[in-house]
């Protein structure tokens, strides 16, 4: 098979692989080539279901805010050049019993980096947010700075700029594997093979087939999603309903306005197991999960009707500590970016612009405990993720 020679090989081209294809194809003198087993923004990925939280509230911590800081200027940058909407800085309402530790650790992010907020008490929540049925003794935590993300209209604009910037992608092109070498990196396809100086692999939930040494790391989470009808859709429409996070008891929910003018999306896990291989996952909620998704969403919304009027199901690799994978191997030659834990969407112009400046091999700044031998070390530790995420 004869090989084509590259600067750059992106093997993937959603979430994180269509951010790093736009960066890196704005570098001068580089030729970069993008390779996607399935179709341009298709419908298998993590990225998928029309919209996605953007929070500057992290509870995950105050190590992520110069990341989200850096993220939403990106996201800025990539509507600005693309001509698209991708960005609705609508607000973000985190809704939890007061003491929630998520709700905790937001908070004190807000006022640890003097982010702008609001934080509304119980009857607050009720006058201003009706359509939420808040418990007593909940409070609220409005975040000014985030919204909501139009990840399928982000992944495109980002191929679009990438290959009129010059990049060479090919689509329905699986990997079959990479072999790194003294000279570069080959990369097989079904479509032919490159010899690429550095290889970036960006495979979301299909990297332990491309990375074997993400195997014991890296776990599938199943990811559902549920759209509801509300009786009265107008006060479901963005400008008078943020995307949310609530927190009851056990129960999770995340979701979004109606921007398609007659459903909002409203989330919630099942307890599934985890999964090592993509063919494992379900496709689709069963009829049971469905009806208690929808009389634990009556619970918490007002006004709406409890049968799903959509529903889709995905997948998401997990670290154990649900810190990502980003990694550059000890020949520079093959960056890694892995294991974005179900937080990694709102994060990927960031991590697009890391990529690219791991394979220039310049300053990332990079959290040291996300580099792969790191995560090794702390799973010899811990074992592997067993679930219970969100």
């Amino acid at each position: 098979m004869d090989l084509q020679k590259t600067n750059v090989v992106v093997i993937g081209a959603g979430t994180v692989g269509a951010m790093a294809l736009w960066q890196l194809s704005k570098r001068d003198s580089l030729d970069v080539v993008g390779i996607e087993q399935f179709g341009r923004v298709h419908s298998h990925g993590s990225y998928v279901g029309e919209s996605r939280v953007f929070r500057t509230a992290v509870h995950e911590g105050g190590t992520y805010v110069p990341m989200i800081q850096r993220s939403r200027d990106l996201w800025r940058e990539l509507e600005r050049e693309s001509g698209r909407s991708i960005y609705d800085e609508i607000g973000a309402l985190s809704i939890a019993p007061e003491g929630f530790p998520d709700l905790v650790t937001a908070l004190g992010t807000v006022r640890d980096f003097d982010l702008p907020h609001r934080v509304l008490s119980t009857e607050e929540l009720r006058a201003e947010f009706p359509q939420h049925r808040v418990q007593d003794g909940d409070i609220g935590l409005l975040d000014a700075h985030g919204g909501g993300l139009r990840p399928e209209v982000a992944i495109m604009s980002a191929l679009d700029l990438a290959e009129s910037n010059g990049a060479k992608l090919f689509f329905n092109t699986p990997v079959i594997d990479i072999e790194e070498r003294v000279n570069g990196v080959v990369v097989r396809t079904t479509q032919g093979a490159w010899l690429a100086d550095t290889v970036v692999v960006a495979s979301g939930s299909w990297s332990t087939r491309i990375s074997p040494e993400l195997n014991d790391l890296l776990r599938l989470q199943v990811l559902g999603l549920t759209w509801f009808m509300p009786k009265r859709p107008e006060l479901f429409a963005p400008d008078r309903f943020p995307v949310f996070l609530r927190d009851a008891g056990s129960v999770h929910f995340f979701g979004a306005p109606s921007f398609d003018g007659y459903a909002f999306k409203a989330c919630t896990n099942p307890e599934w197991p985890v999964f090592r291989d993509v063919d494992e996952v379900p496709t689709s909620h069963t009829r049971e999960e469905l009806i208690r998704i929808g009389q634990r969403a009556a619970e918490l919304f007002d006004g709406i009707n409890p049968e799903p009027v959509r529903q889709s199901v995905h997948h998401c690799a997990y670290t154990p500590d649900r810190l990502p994978v980003i990694d550059r191997n000890a020949s520079g030659r093959i960056v890694t970016l892995a294991g974005l834990s179900g937080h990694g969407f709102k994060f990927a112009p960031q991590l697009g612009e890391w990529a690219a400046k791991l394979v220039k091999e310049e300053d990332a700044t990079v959290d040291p405990r996300f580099a792969l031998p790191a995560h090794l070390e702390r799973l010899a530790k811990t074992g592997p993720y067993t679930g219970g995420g969100h």
